[in-house]
């Protein structure tokens, strides 16, 4: 499917959009566009060093910074109608990127569970994207589901982490884009088979993500699938952005 066709998931009467917080290029006519979406428990400010990093980097003057609030974060709509599913966000990115009214290919650098939302729609607007960069990814098999210290592990993040999420709107947010967008192994199947050329960048201290799987994937998908390790934990923080510099210069010059 191709980003000219919209997706029409007969969800609300209004369709579904997300709240641009940056749109800027350093120079007047982009060759590229490289849009950004962060995190569960979190908002575009993510990107912001990221963002001053790159946009300030000579070679990379010619490319178009673009980052959005996923729906029920930071500046975007936020209701208890919402499911908070994949389905919608997809939807939301969808007509927010067709607004943008792209004339340069495009890159889509996903943080975290944005690296899930940004996997999903590669493959859902296949040849739409030239390149896909995922940041932290939480890749997890139906084994790492089903195994008791994982479950633990996930009850300790959703107790320290979605305690800052106690309203109903925010809570819900947050637990159903566990339950729904992060919590299933429906994206390692996904990425297995995906057909973008695509980046998997991750700290070597991150506990959030699983290594063997990141491996594993990388291996049954060489064609596509390429991965950098880094010194960091799971934060979009320095030892991530530095390395995304070479890797849009090659598609800029592509």
């Amino acid at each position: 499917m191709s980003l000219k066709n919209s997706i029409k998931y007969g969800l609300m009467k209004k369709p579904l959009a997300l709240a641009k917080t940056y749109d800027s290029c350093p120079s007047r006519k982009p060759k590229l566009t490289v849009v950004m979406l962060h995190g569960i428990a979190s908002s575009s400010d993510a990107f912001k060093n990221t963002i001053k990093y790159l946009s300030g980097t000579p070679s990379l003057r010619d490319v178009r910074f673009v980052t959005f609030d996923l729906l029920g974060a930071g500046k975007s709509y936020a209701s208890n109608e919402l499911i908070y599913d994949l389905k919608e966000q997809l939807e939301a990115l969808h007509n927010s990127i067709l607004k943008l009214e792209l004339k340069t290919p495009l890159v889509l650098i996903g943080h975290s569970m944005g690296s899930i939302i940004a996997l999903n729609f590669a493959d859902t607007f296949k040849k739409s994207v030239k390149k896909l960069i995922l940041a932290s990814p939480p890749l997890y098999t139906e084994k790492d589901l089903n195994n008791p210290a994982f479950k633990e592990g996930v009850k300790l993040f959703e107790k320290f982490v979605g305690a800052r999420h106690k309203g109903s709107t925010d809570g819900k947010q947050f637990k159903n884009s566990m339950d729904f967008v992060v919590l299933t192994d429906k994206n390692y199947k996904v990425l297995s088979k995906i057909t973008t050329d695509s980046l998997i960048l991750y700290g070597d201290q991150d506990q959030f993500v699983s290594s063997y799987n990141i491996n594993k994937i990388a291996k049954e998908n060489p064609k596509r699938i390429s991965v950098i390790k880094t010194i960091g934990a799971h934060q979009m923080s320095r030892d991530k952005y530095h390395k995304l510099v070479p890797i849009l210069e090659e598609v800029l010059n592509a």
